[in-house]
């Protein structure tokens, strides 16, 4: 979680958005067994807005089937 400071100088955590689970290895497509995630996307994925992230795991991770 990454803690995020508010105008009144509060700190409120939220939860990171990613589809990580801790199994980091690619398969022969390049993509991460784990998250199905490309290096890119990896590399990319913390410059990524929330809505953008939401999107990438509901719509194409999913269609990314497992070898």
């Amino acid at each position: 979680m990454k803690p995020l400071a508010t105008t009144d100088g509060a700190v409120e955590v939220t939860a990171a958005l990613t589809p990580c689970v801790g199994v980091c290895r690619l398969d022969d497509r390049g993509l991460c067994v784990g998250c199905r995630r490309s290096m890119a996307e990896i590399a990319a994925w913390r410059s990524l807005p929330d809505t953008e992230r939401i999107r990438v795991m509901r719509d194409v991770l999913p269609a990314r089937k497992p070898r």
